[in-house]
């Protein structure tokens, strides 16, 4: 009997311990509940180009990116488009987490939000995953209050008009986020970096989510059929937007590369024919040189351009494509290199 009695109390003891073990074995499961696993988060946060807050998607966008690496997951990260209910993505399960304006989901059912991620924004999960959210404010809280997040905030806020920037004296070692992006690529053209910079400031003002009503995406202003040709399928991406743009730069840019260009005007070129398609420059040269103009001085070339938009056009053998209101290109040209000397202010060369 009093050998009984002892394995009874040995076994009483031994509970309180076993449940001690298993509630910090759920508390570290708890811990890790992204660690391995595989999500995919939306973006929703409106056009940054009409918006107030900065670059908030791309800023948003870096925050992803690093909570996927601290947290050891995979993260597809989809930016919110045109005619895209992300809410409703949540609610059905076809994404596991949202950013958004907290005064766009505060109260909706069946969602819960995480701790402010920026100044007006959130991460929402369905609710039923409260180890998520948990786990989520444990790492905002902590990540919000860093170094690293106080000045990536401070650089996707900046406001980055290089012409306003130039004309009050700013001068900086950086223009915006993707410094570091712009100088691997421009690399590859043998641009300066600043040019590249310029570039994109012209298409997208440095905005990930920018998209345009034909469908043109991103930092470069991609078209989704042009991006399909160097392989690159996510256009929200920055480096894989970047990828795709200055491929495309660097086809075109080789267009001109025999025809006795001096670099500057190459690069004229390579940027109209960015803006207005191949042909349509090649149009305009071929007009050019039947005018007894220059075909390889972009002044030059620039003269006939309004031309191009006349109904004779349409019986002139030089011209393939037809008509062709030029303007937008020649002050594409114009603007990008007038961006270039104000970014070349801004950062001058150490």
């Amino acid at each position: 009997m009093i050998r009984i009695l002892a394995i009874s109390f040995l076994l009483l003891m031994a509970r309180p311990m076993y449940d001690s073990g298993q509630t910090r074995q759920k508390e570290t499961i708890d811990m890790f509940v992204f660690s391995g696993r595989t999500f995919v988060c939306g973006i929703d946060l409106g056009d940054d180009m009409k918006g107030g807050h900065g670059l908030e998607t791309g800023l948003s966008y870096e925050i992803v990116k690093r909570f996927a690496h601290e947290k050891r997951c995979d993260v597809s990260i989809m930016v919110g488009g045109r005619n895209v209910n992300y809410i409703d993505s949540l609610k059905v399960g076809s994404i596991d987490m949202l950013i958004t304006h907290l005064e766009d989901i505060e109260g909706t059912e069946g969602i819960i939000v995480s701790h402010n991620l920026t100044d007006c924004s959130v991460m929402a999960v369905r609710t039923g995953m409260e180890s998520y959210i948990k786990e989520m404010n444990e790492w905002i809280d902590a990540y919000t209050s860093s170094e690293d997040f106080a000045g990536m905030k401070e650089l996707f806020a900046r406001q980055n008009d290089p012409i306003k920037l130039a004309g009050k004296g700013v001068r900086r070692q950086t223009i915006s986020p993707y410094d570091t992006l712009f100088k691997q690529y421009a690399e590859e053209l043998g641009w300066d970096w600043r040019m590249l910079a310029a570039v994109v400031y012209q298409e997208s003002k440095f905005s990930i989510n920018s998209m345009s009503y034909r469908g043109a995406t991103g930092l470069m202003q991609v078209m989704p059929r042009t991006g399909t040709i160097y392989n690159i399928d996510n256009l929200f991406d920055p480096e894989n937007n970047l990828k795709a743009g200055t491929s495309h730069l660097k086809r075109l840019q080789g267009l001109y590369r025999n025809n006795g260009m001096t670099h500057e005007e190459r690069i004229r070129f390579t940027l109209a024919a960015y803006n207005a398609g191949e042909g349509r420059i090649n149009d305009c040269r071929s007009l050019a040189k039947s005018q007894n103009l220059n075909p390889d001085i972009w002044e030059e070339v620039a003269k006939v351009i309004p031309m191009m938009n006349d109904d004779t056009i349409l019986h002139n053998e030089n011209v393939m494509l037809g008509k062709f209101k030029g303007t937008e290109t020649l002050a594409y040209v114009e603007n990008v290199m007038d961006l270039y000397s104000a970014i070349c202010m801004i950062c001058p060369e150490i």
